[in-house]
């Protein structure tokens, strides 16, 4: 019977964001195609290190041994090389015993032709013109940096942190912040602090995991979701009654007004971090596995 991706959390990842492939990108990069075929062929049986997404991937599989006769999460690696590429892959897949069965190689296509077929929610990879094609497609997508070293991930839980503006919720009140300063947005949201904020390219995705989270069992729950933002009072009103309005529950929220981000997500522990400003998302990836959101192109922030 053929699965219904549309009742699964559906994840698609690039070899990249999974695998650390940044040697054999060299590769491709110097050598093109063939040469990165070639590389890949006289490699396949040496195992792929983990890559940035690695351990958020792995935990969120997991969960579909925590139902019965039900799959909440599927898995699919996409990449714009050729299925001949894929041997490695896939013989280190199965090496770390991830429940991965399904893929999409494109020979040189750009991926967000397939991105609905597949029915993703979510898709990351290391590549900035596929995510931007994703983000533009109306797909949550986040470019992946480089994972931090001597990262520790907490075995058995889920750790999601997000930011607000741009990422969970529009762009239109980080825009009034650029364009007309703190004073001048502080004072729109507390007009506004009642009107939910307009939703953002992870509101979908946030609320597929506050489902799941509220679907598994309450006890030995392994999702933990977190909102990093640098909002402060009072603009942190409206974000609480938005999230109230969409029915989702955040297990922590920080409100940092400038505070650095990098150290309460170090103390978090998050298994990746979703943030729409390179500011943000450098000094995070040095402590954890963290994702750039792009604007769309037409976006006035771009």
């Amino acid at each position: 019977m053929a699965l219904n991706l549309d009742e699964c959390l559906v994840v698609g990842i690039s070899s990249r964001a999974l695998f650390d492939l940044e040697a054999e990108n060299t590769v491709f990069e110097h050598q093109g195609v063939e040469g990165y075929r070639a590389y890949q062929r006289a490699h396949e049986d040496e195992i792929l290190e983990r890559g940035t997404a690695f351990y958020m991937i792995e935990e969120l599989l997991k969960i579909n041994s925590l139902v019965e006769d039900r799959r909440l999460v599927e898995v699919v690696v996409m990449s714009k090389n050729s299925p001949d590429t894929g041997v490695r892959v896939f013989s280190s897949i199965e090496h770390y015993g991830l429940d991965i069965t399904r893929a999409a190689f494109a020979g040189g296509k750009e991926l967000h032709d397939y991105l609905a077929a597949f029915s993703v929610d979510l898709f990351l990879s290391k590549s900035e013109s596929g995510v931007q094609g994703a983000i533009d497609h109306g797909v949550a997508a986040a470019m992946l940096y480089d994972s931090p070293e001597g990262y520790d991930p907490v075995l058995g839980q889920i750790r999601i942190a997000f930011d607000g503006d741009a990422v969970l919720f529009s762009e239109e009140s980080e825009k009034i912040f650029k364009e007309q300063g703190l004073q001048a947005f502080e004072a729109h949201e507390r007009k506004n602090q009642d009107n939910p904020l307009p939703e953002g390219p992870f509101a979908k995705l946030l609320r597929v995991l506050s489902y799941l989270q509220q679907t598994l069992p309450k006890k030995d729950n392994p999702f933990r979701l977190a909102l990093v933002t640098s909002r402060s009072s009072p603009s942190h009103t409206r974000v609480l009654n938005t999230l109230r309005d969409w029915g989702v529950n955040l297990d922590e929220a920080f409100f940092l007004g400038g505070v650095k981000k990098d150290q309460v997500l170090k103390a978090f522990r998050a298994h990746i971090f979703f943030d729409d400003q390179d500011v943000h998302v450098e000094p995070a990836s040095k402590v954890v596995p963290s994702g750039r959101v792009p604007y769309k192109s037409d976006s006035s922030l771009s």
